[in-house]
């Protein structure tokens, strides 16, 4: 639901990036190579209204749960992981 900013950038194809993703008590952050792209808090005004205007409006469900399982998704292109940690903060 949020754009990443412009120190987005991918290595090329054959390198690996490396993501990390920090969820703790609502405030998220998405790291990228060592630079962080996206940040935001879940379930305030502003996130709760992207999510019931956006792409996500038809799932009412959508981003309620505070606890569950973990999904990795692709967008249509193989994708490949390795190194996978999961830590409860």
């Amino acid at each position: 639901m949020h754009t990443a900013n412009s120190d987005k950038k991918l290595k090329p194809v054959g390198e690996w990036n490396h993501s990390r993703i920090l969820f703790n008590k609502g405030h998220v952050e998405h790291w990228l190579n060592g630079k962080k792209i996206v940040a935001f808090e879940a379930w305030t005004d502003e996130w709760h209204q992207k999510r019931t205007s956006g792409k996500w409006k038809t799932y009412p469900d959508y981003g309620k749960a505070k606890k569950g399982f973990i999904a990795l998704q692709d967008h249509g292109n193989k994708a490949y992981y390795k190194n996978i940690r999961v830590r409860e903060l």
